[in-house]
């Protein structure tokens, strides 16, 4: 039972946790681990934004005054910084509200620009639903979409890919790190050989960016998504890396009315975003090293306390995943009933949330081969910069006291 600001009713968990009473404040906020999700702004990523909101308020693109030379210097010293990250060229960055969008340019602009070579795409089950998505709206305009199957830690077998190409094949997307497991893909391996057998390779790297090394070169990648708000910078800007040499990637503009981005994705630039977005990944390259040590120790710590009883299982590659990525389900509990009894205290995300529309588990977990009701017995712990020693001790006691009152009270196991 709520009780907060006036309101009193029941709310399942998975209907409280989308609800539109954004006026409830709880008493006291619950410890933030839903990294995966998004991340707060960094303090330095908003001093850098500010004066691009007020002072320097220029647009990029007007080219006679010196207001529109400070905003269109800003942006390109942005760009460069993208670029230097994944060791691209500048005019190689598209800039885009985000990942989704960049997904979707690359998708769909190479399905336009490449029709002559064919209508085949290979994909993963796993992938996001930014780029699943997309792929099935080409298969309703005639084009055939392969989704491999990956092992069960979560991992493509690359021997799978080798067989799946075909002389028709246009592009490869894999993502660089999962959103649910945290598994990192071998993208060296993959993106070499989808440069020897002619095919173009995108990756979704909205994860991957500024926590692990991306190189656009040893690992051949022809495409990536990037975005700002999971890496502590703004909502609502990323971008799309397309290679302009060996080979050079043709893209089909998704998006008319204007020249910005070399025509492949018209509309004013919004400056203080990309402005943030270059400013938190410079930042979280010169620390990524020392933070992945400290989150993985964080993690570590946290798996080790869950470790109860062997009901609690770890999904995904136990170590070749992201430093902040922990995902385990819980055999013999209700699903519902986990999130509820850890979600007062800790934000944290279903591993697969029942939804109001179906009863359907995560397809990332669905892929792994778990069950029915390990599926849904599942949570997704994304540890992040602002994660403490002191919030892991007290998550750990909070989720092993919910697991283990579960499991006493027998709660039936489903959504």
């Amino acid at each position: 039972m709520l009780r907060y600001k006036g309101y009193h009713r029941t709310l399942p968990p998975i209907l409280y946790q989308n609800s539109l009473l954004s006026n409830i404040k709880m008493p006291h906020a619950p410890i933030y681990l839903d990294y995966h999700s998004t991340t707060p702004l960094d303090e330095r990523v908003l001093e850098a934004m500010l004066p691009f909101f007020r002072e320097q308020f220029g647009n990029p693109a007007s080219q006679t005054h010196g207001y529109g030379w400070q905003a269109a210097a800003a942006v390109q010293q942005a760009r460069a910084t993208l670029a230097a990250a994944i060791q691209a060229s500048p005019e190689e960055i598209i800039f885009t509200s985000g990942a989704t969008e960049a997904n979707n340019l690359a998708i769909k602009g190479v399905a336009e620009s490449y029709l002559a070579k064919g209508r085949h795409f290979i994909t993963l089950a796993t992938e996001h639903n930014a780029v699943l998505d997309p792929l099935r709206y080409l298969e309703t305009l005639g084009f055939e979409v392969t989704r491999l199957p990956v092992q069960p830690n979560g991992l493509l077998d690359v021997a799978l890919l080798e067989q799946a190409i075909r002389a028709d094949t246009v592009l490869v997307s894999v993502m660089a790190a999962n959103n649910e497991i945290g598994v990192l893909q071998p993208l060296e391996s993959i993106g070499a050989l989808c440069h020897q057998r002619g095919v173009l390779f995108h990756t979704d790297a909205a994860q991957a960016i500024a926590k692990i090394p991306l190189n656009v070169q040893t690992q051949h990648i022809d495409l990536m998504s990037l975005t700002a708000h999971k890496v502590y910078g703004p909502k609502g800007v990323g971008a799309l890396y397309v290679r302009r040499r060996d080979p050079r990637v043709q893209v089909a503009a998704q998006l008319h009315g204007g020249g910005q981005e070399r025509g492949l994705r018209p509309g004013t630039l919004c400056v203080p975003q990309i402005v943030g977005f270059a400013k938190a990944v410079e930042l979280g390259l010169a620390e990524m090293g020392a933070e992945a040590k400290r989150l993985q120790t964080l993690r570590d710590h946290l798996w080790a306390m869950l470790q109860v009883t062997e009901a609690v299982s770890l999904n995904g590659h136990p170590t070749q995943r992201l430093p902040g990525n922990l995902n385990i389900s819980v055999a013999g509990v209700d699903g519902q009933a986990l999130l509820l009894g850890v979600q007062a205290g800790v934000a944290v995300s279903a591993g697969s949330a029942c939804s109001s529309a179906h009863g359907d588990p995560s397809h990332v977990l669905k892929a792994l081969g778990l069950s029915r009701d390990l599926a849904y017995a599942s949570l997704r712990f994304g540890l992040g910069r602002f994660t403490t020693a002191a919030e892991i001790e007290q998550v750990g006691e909070q989720v092993v006291g919910a697991i283990q009152a579960l499991r006493r009270t027998g709660r039936a196991t489903g959504c």
